[in-house]
């Protein structure tokens, strides 16, 4: 089950996994059958796996060390864009368009680690909040 305000974290990492060829073809879900459940998301691994993502994890751990009362939302947010920006250069994406493609999952980030803090107790937790459960 996605919490509250997960929806749009979700809907960004999805669309980031599909890519631009996703866009010239059907989606699955008009070709699977109606019993069919479809992940939308494509595949996730290679991303969860990505020094970058774990560098965003590390990145939100230091954020929150002194609590979330303490988070510099605007700096971790400027530090999350250079990570961001690495990460689509990795990839072969423009750097720009990766950062304006994530731009709110700082924010969103912090908003769920005030609600649960157990997010940053392991990178699994972490990537189940990100990525949805796996």
């Amino acid at each position: 089950m996605i919490r509250p305000g997960f929806a749009p974290l979700v809907l960004a990492a999805a669309l980031a996994l599909a890519g631009p060829a996703a866009a010239q073809h059907e989606p699955a879900a008009a070709t699977a059958p109606a019993s069919a459940t479809v992940n939308i998301q494509g595949e996730q691994q290679s991303w969860i796996n990505d020094p970058h993502m774990h560098g965003f994890y590390d990145l939100t751990v230091a954020a929150f060390a002194k609590g979330p009362a303490k988070v510099d939302v605007p700096v971790f947010e400027k530090q999350s864009y250079a990570i961001f920006r690495d990460f689509g250069a990795s990839r072969g994406m423009d750097p720009a368009k990766m950062q304006d493609h994530l731009k709110l999952i700082p924010r969103q980030v912090v908003k769920i680690v005030k609600e649960d803090p157990k997010v940053l107790d392991s990178y699994p937790n972490f990537v189940d909040a990100v990525f949805g459960p796996q």
